[in-house]
């Protein structure tokens, strides 16, 4: 018989870090041994993207990551009605790699 235990994490969440960062642009890229999201900020007429926090993360914590937010988007959307998202279908969407300035190469 297997038993899962449950552990308690304390977190710490600090003054600078509650504030937020706002990201209305997310860019993700990854190797064969890490995810890196990228969250920038795009002003209306401005053609360049500001970056304001980078995460890595292992494939397996990306995964992680991945089914938490799908389960808190099904939470959401049911006690708040679907989110609705305009002007984006996957056949509009650029997938191409962006160019981004001042960045080590990651292989």
């Amino acid at each position: 018989m297997s038993r899962t235990s449950q552990k308690n994490i304390s977190v710490e969440l600090r003054e600078q870090e509650a504030e937020g960062i706002y990201s209305n642009l997310a860019l993700i890229s990854h190797s064969s041994s890490e995810f890196i999201i990228d969250f920038a900020r795009l002003m209306p007429g401005t053609p360049k993207a500001r970056i304001h926090a980078r995460i890595v993360m292992t494939p397996q914590n990306f995964k992680n990551l991945e089914r938490a937010i799908a389960e808190n988007i099904s939470k959401y959307e049911v006690q708040f009605g679907t989110i609705k998202v305009s002007g984006q279908t996957a056949s509009n969407i650029d997938f191409e790699q962006p160019v981004i300035e001042d960045q080590k190469k990651i292989h």
